[in-house]
């Protein structure tokens, strides 16, 4: 009887002190090779087991998310994949041990004919509401979770999407950046990454937009939040957690976006961050 009572009050406790624990995958919980340290695999099932909501939030599709989802512990949870396009509620259980519960479209047309206007060497690759992706080029991504089917730009213009991923091999990341500035991309949310690639979203769908929703489904406090990222795409997510905690590796304005910053991923900089919640 005392070990039963002991352990709901420890489960009370689990509750009471809950966090929702949303976290970037590449750079973050996974070095630039995709490797995950032992470090942050044994710190990531303890927090998990320790009952706080730890969401993978990533601009991964989903089959690229949810390895990483199972190397964390999390049995029955929630990701949000595709920066925000995606979210999903985990459980192992259940068939296929996911189901998607939300999922945010566009159209891409007018976004591909703009950047190809500017872009025209680029290649291009869309998710689309299918889970499916096609790409022009033979481009292929491990971000992408699946082998994409290869097709023509003008297919591309008629497809829905849920992530719109353009990638050149002409230019740096700073002046993809200018000239994706320089077309003036309305009607879509959209963020560059460390090399010249730029994911695209439907307006106003980021990481962070994902997690609200989810907070507030779970009841969970603004302040009770906590983000680690290291990219661009990682901004909001920072802003919009009570605690927000980039990289040491992240560019400089990912960096001024935190409350914090924690060191480099290869200095498992996330698990140090995550020890404290223990």
């Amino acid at each position: 009887m005392t070990t039963t009572l002991n352990a709901g009050i420890e489960d009370q406790l689990k509750m009471t002190n809950r966090k929702l624990i949303g976290l970037d995958v590449d750079g973050t919980l996974v070095d630039h090779y995709g490797h995950m340290s032992p470090a942050i695999r044994e710190v990531g099932n303890a927090v998990v087991a320790a009952g706080h909501e730890v969401v993978v939030a990533t601009g991964r599709s989903l089959g690229a998310t949810l390895p990483i989802v199972e190397l964390l512990g999390i049995e029955r949870g929630y990701a949000v994949c595709s920066n925000g396009g995606v979210t999903v509620r985990i459980n192992a259980g259940s068939n296929g041990g996911y189901e998607v519960i939300d999922r945010r479209s566009f159209n891409p047309a007018p976004a591909l004919k703009a950047l190809r206007h500017r872009l025209p060497n680029a290649k291009y690759a869309l998710e689309d509401i299918g889970g499916n992706f096609l790409s022009t080029e033979r481009f292929q991504d491990a971000s992408f979770g699946v082998e994409a089917t290869g097709v023509t730009f003008e297919e591309l213009l008629d497809a829905t999407a849920v992530r719109l991923v353009v990638f050149s091999t002409d230019s740096t990341a700073e002046e993809f950046g200018d000239a994706v500035e320089s077309i003036g991309l309305h009607g879509v949310t959209y963020s560059v990454g460390w090399t010249a690639w730029l994911d695209i979203a439907a307006q106003g769908v980021t990481k962070a937009s994902g997690l609200e929703v989810l907070r507030a489904q779970l009841g969970v406090a603004i302040e009770d939040t906590l983000t680690i990222g290291d990219g661009r795409n990682d901004i909001e997510m920072l802003q919009w957690a009570g605690r927000g905690v980039a990289m040491g590796q992240a560019p400089d304005e990912v960096k001024a976006a935190a409350d914090e910053i924690t060191t480099t991923v290869e200095e498992d900089g996330a698990a140090a961050i995550l020890r404290s919640l223990l």
